[in-house]
C-alpha cells in the first residue's frame, strides 16, 4: 500500500478562504494534489484548535486558533487519521480542545493523541488495510497542552508508560508507526536525548518514528531495520519567510 503521512497543517490568513471551500487542488497544487490522492493511507498533524471563539491560555509563544469553517477543506483532504498531540492543541483552551473534537466528529474524521484525561490521550489508534494492521500511536513533548489524570489534554510522552504502549500496541500489530511531536524547532538534526528515545522506540516494537515540530526538514537514519524521521517541515503552514521554515 501507499500511506502518507504529512507533518503540520495550521490554516491561516493566506488560505482560509481556500479551506472554507474545500479546494484542495489550488491549496495543494496539481502535483501534490495528485500525489496526495493516489496514497491508500493519508495521516498529518493538526496543530491548532478549530474553535470559533478566543479564549487564550496563557504561555509563552502564539496562541494558535482557526475557525471551525476550516474543517471543510480538512475533510476535503481525505485524512484517514489526524494526530493532535502537540503543543498547540489546548492554546484555546478545554473549550478550544472540545470544539476541534466535535468539528471532527461531526464530519466522521478520526483523530488520536488527546482525551478527556490522561488514559484516553494515550490510546493508540489501529487501521485495518489490506489484510495488515497498523497501529498508530502519538505523543508529545511536555509544553503547555498535556494531558493529566483528571485533565483534558494531549498525550505526553512519558519515559516510564510511553515505551510500554509502543511494545503492547506491537503486540496487536502488524506494523507500528509513532509521532513523535518534540525536538528543537528550526533545527535539522535530533539532540542526543531524542535519538537516545526514539531508539528505544524501535527497541521497544516501532517500524516507523517521526517527530514533527521543527518546522524545517530534517534527517533521517535507518536503526534496526526500521526508520526514524527527525523533523518533516510543514505540511500546509504559511507562517514565515525563515530558509527553515
Amino acid at each position: 500500500m501507499q500511506l502518507l503521512i504529512a507533518a503540520d497543517l495550521v490554516p491561516t490568513e493566506s488560505n482560509i478562504d481556500l479551506f472554507n471551500k474545500a479546494d484542495i487542488k489550488t491549496l495543494l497544487g496539481e502535483e501534490l494534489f495528485s500525489i496526495w490522492n493516489s496514497a491508500d493511507v493519508r495521516i498529518f498533524n493538526l496543530e491548532v484548535p478549530l474553535v470559533d471563539k478566543r479564549k487564550p491560555i496563557d504561555k509563552c509563544g502564539p496562541n494558535l486558533i482557526a475557525p471551525k469553517s476550516t474543517a471543510k477543506g480538512i475533510k476535503a483532504l481525505k485524512p484517514s487519521l489526524i494526530t493532535l498531540a502537540n503543543n498547540h492543541i489546548m492554546d484555546q483552551g478545554i473549550q478550544g480542545l472540545n470544539s476541534t473534537r466535535e468539528v471532527l466528529n461531526s464530519y466522521n474524521i478520526p483523530y488520536i493523541g488527546v482525551g478527556d484525561n490522561l488514559f484516553e490521550a494515550s490510546k493508540p489508534y489501529i487501521l485495518n488495510q489490506k489484510g495488515l494492521k497498523i497501529g498508530i500511536y502519538a505523543c508529545a513533548e511536555h509544553e503547555f497542552s498535556i494531558a493529566e489524570e483528571n485533565k483534558p489534554g494531549a498525550n505526553p510522552f512519558d519515559p516510564l508508560e510511553s515505551l510500554d504502549h509502543i511494545y503492547n500496541l506491537k503486540k496487536k500489530c502488524d506494523y507500528v508507526i509513532v509521532l513523535y511531536h518534540g525536538g528543537k524547532e528550526h533545527y535539522r538534526y535530533p539532540s542526543p536525548y531524542l535519538q537516545k528515545v526514539c531508539r528505544k522506540m524501535v527497541d521497544k516494537g516501532a517500524n516507523l518514528v517521526i517527530t514533527q515540530h521543527s518546522h524545517c526538514i530534517g534527517c533521517y537514519e535507518e536503526y534496526r531495520n526500521s526508520t526514524i524521521v527527525y523533523g518533516q517541515g510543514n505540511f500546509i503552514f504559511d507562517k514565515s519567510n525563515s530558509e527553515f521554515w
